[in-house]
């Protein structure tokens, strides 16, 4: 296995599968190979802009993003870190478009994961 990217602290990166949590109340679930504080993902912007016009203009004026931090590893492959994401995704139903912004993998209603 190669070895860990080294950021410029010197601190090996580690591979991360994250939740955003919207102002909206909605979640997207994604993963980062690096660790990266800053990076929020790719969520589908539209999604997300047509739910913000649904909220007050107080909120849409002053708003948070909240990533949390579901699952890393500093060994693991690029295959393992995209199953989990896939697992977490239907773990929390980011994929429901009432609950998220996933559109991958398909949602099917009914369907136990």
């Amino acid at each position: 296995m190669a070895a860990a990217h080294e950021s410029k602290s010197g601190r090996s990166s580690v591979k991360q599968v994250y939740k955003i949590t919207y102002p909206t109340g909605k979640i997207y679930i994604g993963k980062d190979s690096f660790g990266s504080a800053r990076y929020m993902g790719s969520p589908d912007k539209d999604l997300i802009n047509a739910d913000f016009e649904n909220l007050s203009d107080e909120v849409r004026h002053d708003y948070t993003l909240r990533k949390q931090i579901l699952w890393e590893s500093n060994i693991a492959t690029e295959a393992e870190l995209s199953a989990k994401e896939v697992e977490m995704i239907r773990k929390h139903q980011a994929n429901d478009p009432k609950v998220g912004y996933n559109r991958w993998p398909n949602f099917t209603p009914g369907a136990m994961d």
